[in-house]
């Protein structure tokens, strides 16, 4: 990028300014700096939306301009108030002065990664830079500064752990990888916990071309290697081969299907005009006040709609072990334990990270999109809500388990 002024330029801005000490000087640069960032503010939120300000005639998306947010950053210049424009939909990001940044200090390779870790392609990076900053970033641009993050990412892999989780959420997101010339299916699992203090984290992310119990075996030898002692509740979607391998691992852990996936499974094949009545009398399973209670609504499920989807009651009795965990709990841990949304919430950030990847060239080009996807989501994540009323709780279901570490 080239200098901020020419020579003559300078002279020309200290005449024009009355600029004759550092104090007006440094004033005068700042004022320039913040019409520059409040400039390059509303060039991406015209970028983002596809038109200007005021050019309704080229405008295809139903989201539009929704005012301005107060914001003051810190900078090289000293602090900038700006006037940050929002949208309707809360979907614009700037990648100028990013949201909750309240120091601005990043590069352009910063912004770079940033836009690649929301799922930008190559060319929406390129055209972004071009025109707003002037800059010609070209695919092998990306690539090369995005790399640098992998040796970073690998040892955020491996980072030490914590000795004790109380509940870890497993699922999978299926991706298309190349592996020797060849467009395979492999499965990315990102492995996401409640911390002891009550916060998410995420432990790892792990990249498999089938569930086994041997895959997973490795996993949790990996999670023990890196110095968890021990797993309260696992939070699972029917994972081939997982019961198996926590059980040799981590032998007191306790299983809890999800039941959200239990409900899509048993639903699949519902004729659509039963699927109300069905879906209301299933309810009355899984909000039963206890396990005895579920099973007698289980046993009345099955005289109601045995005969026509028999498959349902099957899966409801054939995985009653692991689905009823969650039953011995009070109301306030049932909530967090007895399905996998907590994850798949954060699988559509994912997926809406990565749908402009048709495949990805390596396993490594995968793995650092999800750690850049990581890195970038769990800056916003909050603490759980009420957690002293269930770590409290936990410690009397678990005793020094939980109580050790409190």
């Amino acid at each position: 990028m080239g200098k901020l002024f020419t020579k003559e330029q300078a002279r020309q801005f200290l005449k024009e300014n009355n600029l004759k000490d550092a104090d007006s000087i440094g004033d005068a640069l700042v004022a320039q700096f913040k019409d520059l960032l409040q400039e390059a503010l509303e060039t991406e939120l015209n970028h983002e939306l596809g038109y200007s300000k005021y050019d309704w005639k080229n405008k295809e998306t139903d989201n539009s301009r929704n005012g301005h947010t107060k914001k003051t950053v810190k900078s090289q210049f000293g602090n900038v108030d700006l006037q940050v424009p929002r949208d309707t939909k809360g979907e614009f990001e700037p990648v100028i002065v990013k949201k909750h940044e309240r120091i601005l200090s990043h590069s352009v390779e910063d912004m770079i990664i940033s836009m690649y870790a929301k799922g930008m392609s190559t060319r929406d990076i390129n055209s972004h830079m071009h025109k707003i900053y002037g800059l010609d970033i070209s695919a092998d641009m990306v690539s090369t500064i995005t790399d640098k993050i992998l040796p970073i990412a690998k040892e955020w892999q491996h980072r030490p752990l914590q000795e004790v989780y109380p509940i870890l959420y497993l699922d999978g997101v299926v991706f298309n990888v190349n592996k020797d010339g060849q467009i395979v299916k492999k499965t990315a699992y990102v492995i996401t916990c409640i911390t002891i203090e009550g916060s998410r984290d995420v432990l790892g992310i792990w990249i498999g071309e089938a569930e086994s119990a041997k895959f997973w075996m490795s996993v949790m030898v990996d999670i023990r290697n890196r110095g968890v002692k021990d797993i309260l509740i696992a939070s699972i979607d029917g994972l081939k081969g997982f019961e198996e391998a926590i059980e040799t691992v981590f032998p007191q852990t306790e299983i809890q299907r999800c039941v959200v996936h239990q409900i899509r499974n048993s639903t699949k094949f519902v004729n659509w005009k039963d699927r109300k009545k069905f879906c209301g009398d299933m309810k009355a399973i899984y909000t039963a006040p206890n396990e005895e209670a579920g099973l007698e609504a289980l046993d009345q499920f099955e005289s109601l709609w045995g005969r026509k989807y028999s498959y349902a009651i099957k899966s409801w009795r054939s995985n009653w072990k692991n689905l009823s965990t969650f039953f011995k709990y009070p109301e306030e841990l049932r909530k967090i334990i007895y399905t996998t949304n907590p994850i798949e919430s954060f699988n559509r950030v994912i997926r809406k990270a990565t749908k402009n990847k048709s495949s990805f060239p390596t396993d490594d080009s995968l793995f650092k999109l999800l750690y850049l996807v990581v890195i970038d989501s769990s800056d916003k994540w909050r603490s759980i809500r009420d957690w002293n009323q269930m770590v409290n709780q936990l410690g009397i279901y678990f005793g020094e388990r939980v109580t050790q570490y409190l």
